[in-house]
């Protein structure tokens, strides 16, 4: 099938070889990142995680989202997801291989990562992480090519590939809960240190997923003849509703709880991210940003007006999309080095090099979702 992805026209070619331009210029800033350090990034002693590892918090709760889709249908036979479920494994796909990424440009070293294999350390929340993330990309690779093999040979999907289905329904969520452990089992982090880190980042995970795969089904709608139709949309517009009104209601819970219990290690953080602390404050317009914008979404999905139109329902998940990367990126870990055990204050902002890194993963991530949605859309096309 994969010729499929070898011929097209001039809109998905231009697409490819724009892709291929940002990846070369992102490929070229590791070049010499890769020569001096991490030293060229702007991490420090203090914040020893940044953006990188941001955009792999973000996206693995983007790939553990094809959940969403994969248990309605499977499970509960919800016929509607039949046409778009390839289109959420297929993004899980392309999330993971970024994230992989994501963690080979954070160690500096990239043969850093043979340690995790040569030396396993089963006790270790990060070996587990590297377990489940490659897991579930094997899950959704093989389950994702298997099915549509079969969809175009008009037969039904071997048997063997059922169990495989119904074990990729728990392990989505999985690769979240792992990620968020990683932040909640450090005790020095009183900004991580809550029992409900998963959760919110499962509900986040789960709005912001969705809402991506509505605005993926809208572009190709626009440049293809392939139509994901109108009552799968709006279930997703439904779930991303409710999970995102759920993501405010949980950052709510936590600010009652620290500032009513005036838990010091705890306030200081939040006060850094949304007041700043000392004339130190570079996150504070963003965290405003991402609170009112996430509010606003949540409002306006609650109208089911908004919800039925697409060009207010694709500005009210562009709004989910950023508001939630904001939180879940920017502020969730610069907030949990900020300031430090000490109580001192050692700022991060993200160096020009570190964003066209960045810049050249997410490129490397939408070629590869390009060429599985190009091979996809062909087949759903062709047979109508």
């Amino acid at each position: 099938m994969f010729e499929r992805a070898l011929a097209g026209d001039r809109k998905y070619w231009g697409l490819v070889v724009v892709l291929l331009a940002i990846v070369c210029t992102g490929f070229i800033a590791y070049l010499w990142q890769l020569k001096m350090g991490l030293r060229i990034t702007g991490m420090s002693r203090d914040v020893s995680w940044g953006f990188y590892i941001a955009q792999f918090t973000y996206l693995v709760g983007i790939a553990a989202s094809a959940v969403m889709l994969v248990l309605p249908y499977y499970l509960h036979n919800y016929k509607a997801f039949g046409r778009i479920t390839i289109l959420g494994e297929f993004l899980a796909v392309a999330a993971v291989s970024m994230c992989v990424m994501f963690i080979l440009v954070d160690l500096g070293k990239p043969m850093r990562v043979l340690n995790v294999l040569l030396h396993p350390t089963p006790n270790s929340v990060l070996f587990w992480d590297m377990v489940v993330l490659s897991g579930y990309f094997l899950l959704n690779i093989v389950i994702g090519w298997t099915v549509l093999e079969a969809e175009k040979n008009t037969a039904p999907p071997p048997s063997w590939v059922k169990p495989l289905i119904y074990l990729s329904i728990p392990w989505a969520p999985c690769i979240h809960i792992v990620t968020a452990f990683l932040y909640a089992g450090l005790p020095g982090r009183g900004f991580w240190l809550t029992a409900i880190m998963a959760p919110r980042f499962l509900v986040s995970a789960f709005a912001s997923g969705p809402a991506l795969l509505i605005l993926l089904a809208m572009i190709l709608k626009k440049f293809t003849k392939f139509d994901a139709g109108t009552k799968p949309i709006q279930t997703l517009a439904t779930i991303v509703t409710y999970c995102i009104i759920i993501n405010v209601l949980f950052v709510f819970f936590e600010v009652f709880t620290v500032f009513y219990s005036q838990i010091p290690e705890h306030m200081r953080h939040f006060e850094y991210l949304f007041a700043g602390i000392a004339g130190y404050g570079k996150l504070v317009p963003w965290m405003w940003v991402s609170m009112i914008g996430m509010i606003t979404a949540s409002i306006l999905l609650v109208i089911p007006a908004v919800r039925r139109n697409h060009a207010t329902l694709a500005l009210a998940c562009v709004m989910v999309i950023v508001t939630t990367w904001i939180d879940k990126g920017l502020g969730l870990i610069t907030g949990g080095f900020v300031p430090n055990p000490f109580d001192r204050i050692t700022e991060y902002w993200p160096t020009t090099l570190e964003l066209l890194i960045s810049a050249g993963v997410w490129a490397a991530g939408f070629l590869i979702l390009t060429i599985l949605y190009k091979i996809a859309v062909s087949i759903k096309e062709e047979l109508g």
